[in-house]
């Protein structure tokens, strides 16, 4: 993609606030601010981002993310497997590039047969579940793929969801979607009206509010619905494909959707799409578009998944919407990075069912009319606080602004002029040369960046303590309590003493105090990747954390590493820059936090509260590569890079990207370069890919 290296840093610092915001109002919350449509290109955008500029991947990638972390109010369930989102197809050409990744991750011809099935996607809730020996025992939301909510007694209330089954597994855990159809959400709100009761906005939000209410009565007055299509932990398999799968369900009597339908090709999964969307108004539910999976659950199962989506299913979303609305004002936000982001405050406005009242501006730039490049964008047209507005919406996120109707613009309208100074400490708010961001300048003396850190740090993917949230963090800066995150592990300490200082406090009692207290206390022991992701270390994310704690296997060897290594010129460096999945720009943020005195002075005080735990090695005491450093190059025939790279993996080895010393085999195909030369010079036991099968034993 075309765009200039400096704007998608920041525009990957705007998406990942964006989305994070959406996560949390849409699937914790149940009060999307906007809609799906603008979610999923927002989420596409982030993606296309982080392929063109991978070293820029942030530490609270959206792209790692499922979901929203469950709501306090309900226990939690951990999923027996991953319940992921799907990735987005918007037009005929990402369906063709998909079912071309699938041809080529599978190694097929472009001729050989492979049939999908198409679904409409459900606007509603997800709901996993659980059966044992045909009853019923649990049902959980999604939350954040890993954990969700319990909501078991509310889900025994819906009549579509069976409380027994004759002739399941032993063993089955059924995904679907609980929803609300669109005659019982206006039936809903028009009681709730004369009740004096809460409207929803939209029947999702009707559907999701209704699963979760704490008494399950209410849950049982309201008209909820269910569609199975998928399943989790199987003790033995529904049937060989997915369509059949699916008709597995429907013989045990579960709901599924009669327009699901197997497509043979492509132009079969295009006709079928444009048939439901033509029929979208009729069918009496909410759906946002159509959902592909591969038909084969055994092509499905090489295919694997991804951190957060299945390779074999994508979503093919319904065009994104426009609405017109005023633009009330122009706030400045500051982030972790101290990066000026502004937002739009517009007349809130309601588009497909979703009340839009803000609108990223992204930057200085856009706001004036100019793209990162400097080229006219909205036909030149500048935005000023009072303008009528069209706000595009292609998400669940902050919507964005596609043009401006000057003919509604007030006579007395200014130029918007973007800030100079901080608005949160005042500090000189600085845009170096070629930079698309202007950042603050005050460091630890700002407040919205030191809250920002601490946030992240008690985020979900980091220490997660519950408790001790945005809200709490807030609070307890202001106070002065803590202004790092070894502070967190020293307030019991220093303010605790008897309880009385935080029991005292408004909003807290003595019972708070001790939970809170332990929750702290809970996670001195932790894993190492998440101490890596919680440190907010630049352009280190979930995944990058898990790779570096992967690779070293322990806090102290990776301390001694990146104390040692010398960008650019040590073997510590050649190492770390050798981690599969790690560049250049990630390996010089990761040793200079460590080479930073402050920081690392920082990294200290919070490690000495700490336990770490090592990475869990998987049992390869018979994997002739557990271990070692294997390096793929050249062409591979009788598989694809990404299965090689998985298989091994999967054996314990170490998949790097370059070969050095530290490499212990290079398995070399046909086209082999600089790479088997290199190998060659180091004395690199270097095999091909027949012998690498033999090797693993699959030849």
């Amino acid at each position: 993609m075309s765009v200039d290296r400096r704007a998608a840093e920041k525009r990957l610092a705007e998406l990942a606030k964006l989305l994070a915001e959406a996560n949390i109002a849409y699937h914790r919350e149940d009060t999307p601010q906007i809609s799906d449509a603008f979610y999923d290109a927002l989420k596409r955008e982030n993606a296309a981002l982080e392929d063109a500029f991978p070293d820029l991947k942030r530490t609270d990638s959206p792209t790692d993310q499922v979901g929203a972390a469950p709501s306090e109010t309900f226990s939690k369930v951990t999923h027996a497997k991953r319940m992921l989102s799907l990735g987005n197809a918007f037009d005929a050409e990402d369906v063709a590039d998909f079912v071309k990744f699938i041809r080529n991750f599978l190694g097929l011809d472009a001729d050989a047969p492979l049939a999908f099935t198409a679904e409409p996607k459900i606007d509603g809730l997800s709901l996993s579940l659980r059966y044992e020996n045909g009853e019923l025992v649990q049902a959980a939301t999604r939350g954040d793929g890993e954990t969700g909510e319990n909501v078991t007694a509310n889900a025994r209330m819906i009549a579509d969801i069976p409380q027994s089954l004759i002739g399941a597994p032993d063993i089955l855990e059924v995904r679907g979607e609980v929803y609300m159809s669109a005659e019982d959400f206006q039936a809903l709100n028009a009681r709730q009206n004369q009740i004096g009761g809460k409207s929803f906005a939209n029947p999702r939000n009707a559907a999701a509010g209704s699963l979760r209410q704490l008494d399950s009565e209410i849950t049982k007055s309201r008209p909820l619905k269910f569609f199975a299509y998928a399943w989790g932990d199987l003790s033995e398999p529904l049937a060989d494909t997915q369509m059949g799968a699916i008709g597995r369900l429907k013989s045990l009597k579960f709901q599924t959707n009669d327009r699901t339908k197997l497509c043979q090709n492509e132009a079969e999964l295009l006709t079928h799409y444009a048939s439901i969307e033509q029929d979208r108004a009729d069918l009496g539910y909410d759906i946002d578009g159509v959902v592909y999976k591969l038909n084969d659950l055994a092509l499905q199962a090489r295919l694997g998944m991804r951190s957060t989506t299945p390779r074999w299913a994508i979503a093919h979303k319904f065009p994104a919407e426009l609405a017109w609305t005023w633009l009330e004002a122009i706030d400045i936000q500051v982030g972790r990075t101290g990066a000026l982001s502004p937002v739009a405050r517009l007349k809130p406005v309601t588009v497909g069912g979703v009340v839009v009242s803000n609108a990223t501006l992204h930057n200085e730039d856009y706001i004036i009319g100019r793209d990162s490049k400097g080229e006219e964008i909205r036909g030149g047209k500048d935005i000023r606080i009072g303008d009528w507005v069209q706000v595009y919406r292609a998400g669940d996120v902050i919507p964005k602004i596609a043009d401006i109707d000057l003919a509604k613009r007030p006579k007395d309208a200014e130029k918007y002029a973007f800030p100079t100074t901080c608005p949160e400490c005042g500090s000189d708010a600085v845009r170096e040369p070629g930079d698309a961001v202007r950042r603050c300048t005050g460091g630890l003396i700002c407040p919205a960046q030191a809250i920002e850190k601490l946030k992240h740090f008690v985020s979900r993917g980091a220490f997660d303590i519950e408790g001790l949230g945005a809200k709490q963090v807030e609070q307890f800066h202001s106070d002065g309590w803590i202004a790092e995150p070894a502070d967190i592990f020293e307030l019991e300490e220093r303010y605790g003493r008897g309880l009385q200082q935080l029991k005292n406090r408004e909003g807290w009692g003595q019972k708070s105090a001790n939970n809170l207290f332990a929750a702290i206390n809970e996670k001195r022991q932790i894993s190492m990747a998440r101490v890596i992701f919680a440190l907010g270390i630049r352009h280190v994310g979930e995944a990058g954390a898990k790779l570096l704690a992967q690779h070293y296997g322990g806090w102290a060897e990776m301390e001694t590493a990146l104390t040692a290594a010398v960008i650019g010129d040590s073997a510590e460096w050649d190492d770390l820059l050798g981690i599969d999945g790690v560049g250049a720009v990630m390996a010089a943020s990761v040793v200079n936090v460590f080479h930073q005195p402050r920081e690392r002075a920082s990294i200290d005080r919070l490690v000495a509260h700490l336990q770490i735990e090592a990475p869990a090695k998987t049992d390869t005491s018979n994997s002739p590569v557990a271990g070692k450093t294997v390096v793929f190059t050249g062409s591979l025939e009788k598989m694809t890079r990404a299965e090689a790279k998985a298989r091994a993996e999967g054996l314990g080895a170490k998949v790097s990207g370059s070969v050095s010393a530290k490499t212990d085999l290079l398995v070399a195909g046909p086209g082999a370069g600089s790479k088997a030369k290199k190998a060659a010079d180091l004395g690199i036991e270097t095999i091909d890919e027949d012998g690498w099968l033999a090797l693993i034993g699959d030849g």
